[in-house]
């Protein structure tokens, strides 16, 4: 407590005497550890090297993007949870006063905000790929790993403020790439060794289904309801189609449909309607693609994967897992128009994206990341009094000049002491440098997992680390 005080003592900062902020952060944001990071880290780096050993290449593209560039590209949904940034300044000063006056939050914003947080990495991509044209070899094949930020509620797997590891192709129509991307997402999660299934349809089949549902032109408000069926259920989904305008008999085929578990089945319901035929024949040539290439995980035909976005037009993905309860930890398809909208017709382009921080959490609830994933330091080095202290810290330079990650105690304390920090950090071996290592120019190597010590020269320390 700051007490008052008399006589002629020199003022207080004024600042001592505010009340104390509690500290906290946005919703739907986290902070993570040090071991938290190294395993992200661990995650981070093992869908990259399957990117890389594909042939894709690494670009980035800046936190915001301007709002014209974003809206539109999602959905009513997607659209209302982007996050906007207020102009620099005086906001206010050219806000559309109409707008302000009557709290019409939709006209208002454009005149306040012409940025925005990115709310995936596929919209600035294509963004970039216009801009950058004349830079790329075509097809052109690129992975990002960037955070993104949406207005989601927060929930179990679901933040504000999340990772997304994309691969992307653009400028070919082969569907050879949809079936790469299945395979990079099957040899991600082979080597993550978390169980999956990889659930595949078509835009066009659901077009079609529209289409002979006598609903063509209310297709988003059908795929919006059955994008939500894993989070509301058969009975949700067909209150929704009615409350979007879908009529009963409408509503009864599209159901139908929805219980179809093979391409058969479908092909039947469809009647030939044109659309319908075309996504069926290219999940064919996906799957006979696969055939030539097998994966470890199940890829299988979901009439009811829907992918809410505006954007898909051709095979659309999803990744589940199927050892633990948790949403859908990657999703994609085919979106040959996405760059028209930005001047620039007949692109093509399929992607995928990863959802890092929902495959953090399941790989964390299965105990499923390498105990080399954590803290890499291999060695604490630690003395006994000043001399031994100096010892030490010159084999401590030693080991760091030949690439091995070690640490000193930064005081000759008690040994008690300075092993209760190794095992507070998990470092499995600690050097001890006492009167007789220095005067022999040896160490003692100290295993903390097993108790054992063995004595060695600093030459075959250093081979013992880099072995």
């Amino acid at each position: 407590m700051i007490r008052a005080s008399s006589g002629n003592s020199a003022p207080r900062s004024k600042g001592l005497y505010h009340a104390f902020m509690k500290p906290s952060i946005p919703k739907g944001t986290r902070d993570f550890t040090p071991e938290q990071v190294y395993k992200r880290n661990y995650l981070f780096q093992t869908i990259k090297s399957v990117f890389v050993k594909y042939g894709y290449q690494p670009i980035e593209t800046p936190v915001m993007e301007n709002l014209s560039t974003l809206t539109g590209k999602y959905g009513e949904e997607g659209d209302r949870l982007l996050f906007k940034v207020l102009n620099n300044g005086d906001y206010l000063a050219e806000a559309d006063e109409q707008a302000l006056a009557a709290r019409d939050v939709r006209r208002l914003t454009p005149s306040i905000s012409k940025r925005g947080l990115r709310y995936d990495l596929t919209v600035p991509f294509a963004r970039f790929v216009v801009m950058h044209l004349n830079e790329l070899p075509m097809p052109f094949k690129r992975y990002q790993i960037q955070p993104v930020w949406r207005g989601d509620r927060p929930a179990k797997g679901r933040y504000q403020e999340f990772y997304q590891c994309d691969v992307d192709v653009v400028g070919s129509e082969s569907l050879v790439y949809e079936a790469e991307l299945v395979q990079i997402y099957d040899e991600v999660f082979t080597r993550l060794r978390l169980p999956v299934v990889i659930k595949v349809n078509n835009r066009k089949i659901l077009a079609a289904i529209a289409e002979v549902a006598g609903v063509p032109d209310l297709l988003v408000d059908m795929t919006v309801a059955i994008d939500k069926l894993d989070k509301i259920g058969l009975e949700g989904v067909r209150r929704e189609m009615q409350e979007r305008g879908i009529p009963a008999t409408a509503v009864e085929f599209i159901e139908q449909v929805l219980q179809a578990r093979t391409l058969e089945d479908i092909e039947n319901l469809l009647q030939g309607n044109p659309q319908g035929t075309t996504g069926i024949a290219e999940l064919r040539a996906l799957f006979s693609y696969l055939h030539e290439g097998p994966t470890a995980h199940a890829v299988v035909f979901d009439p009811t994967l829907a992918r809410g976005l505006n954007y898909y037009t051709g095979c659309i993905f999803e990744v589940q897992a199927t050892t633990a309860q948790m949403g859908s930890l990657g999703g994609g398809g085919r979106y040959d128009n996405l760059t028209g909208v930005f001047g620039l017709a007949g692109v093509p382009g399929v992607g995928v994206s990863f959802g890092a921080e929902r495959i953090y959490d399941v790989l964390e609830e299965l105990n499923l990341f390498p105990a080399d994933a954590s803290d890499q330091l291999k060695v604490l080095f630690v003395g006994f009094d000043a001399a031994t202290h100096a010892y030490a810290f010159r084999c401590l330079t030693r080991l760091r000049a030949a690439g091995i990650a070690s640490e000193i105690y930064p005081d000759p304390v008690k040994l008690k002491k300075q092993l209760k920090y190794a095992n507070d950090r998990n470092i499995p071996f600690v050097a001890i440098a006492g009167e007789t290592e220095l005067q022999e120019g040896t160490i003692a190597l100290k295993n903390m997992e097993l108790g054992i010590q063995e004595t060695m020269s600093i030459e075959a320390l250093i081979e013992f680390f880099n072995h």
